[in-house]
């Protein structure tokens, strides 16, 4: 048995049929010329060769949810977990993309392990493309790009045979007798008993630390002030401290702020990697700034076609690792932030600069707050109520009248430098699905690999009807803000990779 951490524990009890709780990935492959294999078998073989413990575990639960369940091991039926799926004529980006959608709004089997697999056959452009989906009490970003890397090939070489005797032996192995009601109790009270007093243990220095960074910024702010300095450290501070503030403020109510329906939408985009990095470079910024600036461009352009763009800036709700240098653990090992887009204004480079500042403010007071975050959390008879809390919480009297916290939900996981392949066949895309919740109907999650970082757009549809429109109006951000700081004109393959080769 292993216990799930409070944290993955409440990905779990927060699910409903409006609001499943697992990320995914589409992943594209090329086929060379006159191709003739099968590739949902290719695709079982390197499953079943390289299958991972952490794919090997289901729930175990106690009576009345009364707290976490555990994880057991369980022998995969991958006649279940890998299916076949046939994509509508003509086999284009558009039923790629509402396929993918229409799977990612299926809540996983919980009497089975939390993920699926599923191969999409019928790309009118002769690739082959598969979409896979795990629950997030299973792993997070960085866990779920440790998984890709070790059940992936970075050879193009094709695929050993599978020796005869390995599936069962396999099978035999992962078979193990389901624990009694008294063992999960044991085990969820051992589990919850340790994190209490952890928490008591360390919440004098929990104090300590956050006040020292509120009083580390008020006092070099004002120091600052009085010697009439303008050092980007002391700006730093101040706006450490700014950040501080904005963050217990709330955002704009937006179209994309409502109680959310099953139906999804998915779109995605790419753009080269090596353009991000020159623009940032120009600019004094990261990457991932000029990430949030194009994010922001493009909800600012749905919201003046759609809607109205707010005076108030949106606030992105932006996941800070909490994962330790080499820990690949595969559980949940983040925090979430609070960002502003800076949608307000309307000269692109000048919101970048915004964006720029106030996530470098916000990474700051993560940073110093990052060794008092915790990672776990006690829910010892809770988990019934969470449940209870999130059906609550999707009636549209109740999100209507909460504040919004925040507009939109926006994710950067670093992936795969190099290709990958499956049995020899080179991937060219790998688009990253995440979650949407009542009040938050918009999620923009990215995946950097082999030099082009791939965006997947995930929406409810009753806040966006079209999540293609946000991808194309990500694409004009880029060029909007590309043509403000590159010097020259470079050539588009954005546009070209938005349909990643699936024609």
């Amino acid at each position: 048995m292993e216990t799930l951490s409070g944290v993955d524990g409440a990905f779990l009890n927060l699910e409903t049929e409006a609001t499943p709780m697992h990320v995914g990935s589409l992943h594209l492959f090329e086929t060379p010329p006159g191709w003739k294999g099968d590739f949902h078998a290719s695709v079982r073989h390197m499953m079943e060769s390289r299958m991972v413990p952490v794919l090997q575990r289901r729930l175990a639960t106690l009576p009345l949810g009364l707290a976490n369940p555990v994880w057991v091991r369980e022998a995969i039926d991958y006649e279940h977990h890998i299916r076949r799926v046939k994509l509508p004529r003509p086999g284009g980006l558009a039923e790629l993309e509402a396929t993918v959608a229409d799977l990612h709004a299926e809540v996983l089997d919980r009497s089975r392990p939390l993920w699926m697999l599923y191969v999409l056959e019928g790309l009118a452009s002769g690739e082959q493309a598969y979409y896979f989906k795990v629950h997030h009490a299973m792993l997070d970003g960085e866990a779920g790009v440790a998984l890709a890397g070790a059940i992936f090939s970075t050879s193009p070489e094709p695929l050993p045979p599978q020796r005869r005797g390995v599936r069962r032996k396999a099978a035999a192995a992962a078979t193990a007798e389901a624990p009694g009601t008294l063992a999960l109790a044991a085990a969820a009270f051992r589990h919850d008993a340790a994190q209490y007093v952890k928490l008591v243990r360390e919440l004098p220095g929990v104090v300590r630390t956050l006040a020292a960074i509120v009083g580390n910024s008020v006092g070099n702010s004002a120091g600052a002030a009085r010697q009439g300095g303008d050092t980007r450290a002391a700006r730093g501070d101040a706006a450490s401290l700014a950040e501080l503030r904005r963050s217990a403020s709330f955002g704009p109510r937006t179209p994309f702020n409502v109680a959310i329906t099953p139906q999804r939408g998915f779109a995605t985009a790419a753009l080269p990697r090596a353009e991000l990095k020159a623009v940032a470079a120009a600019c004094e910024a990261t990457v991932n700034d000029v990430v949030m600036a194009l994010c922001s461009g493009a909800l600012r352009r749905w919201l003046k076609r759609h809607d109205k763009v707010p005076k108030k800036p949106l606030i992105a709700s932006m996941p800070i690792s909490l994962r330790e240098q080499g820990n690949t653990e595969m559980r949940t090992q983040a925090t979430l932030s609070l960002v502003s887009l800076a949608t307000h204004i309307a000269d692109p480079l000048k919101r970048l600069m915004a964006i720029r500042d106030s996530s470098g403010a916000t990474k700051a007071v993560a940073r110093q707050a990052k060794s008092v975050i915790p990672t776990d959390i006690p829910l010892l008879g809770v988990p019934w109520l969470l449940g209870a809390l999130a059906k609550l919480y999707g009636r549209d009297a109740v999100v209507d009248r909460l504040p919004i916290l925040a507009n939109v939900l926006i994710s950067n996981v670093s992936g795969p430098p190099v290709p990958l392949y499956v049995d020899g066949l080179r991937m060219t895309g790998y688009w990253p699905l995440s979650i949407v919740e009542h009040g938050v109907g918009v999620n923009i999650t990215l995946m950097s690999y082999a030099g082009q970082l791939c965006f997947g757009f995930v929406v409810a549809r009753n806040a966006v009807p079209e999540a293609a429109e946000l991808a194309a109006d990500l694409l004009a951000a880029w060029d909007e803000l590309k043509t403000a700081v590159l010097p020259a004109p470079t050539s588009r393959p954005s546009r070209l990779r938005r349909r990643g080769g699936a024609k």
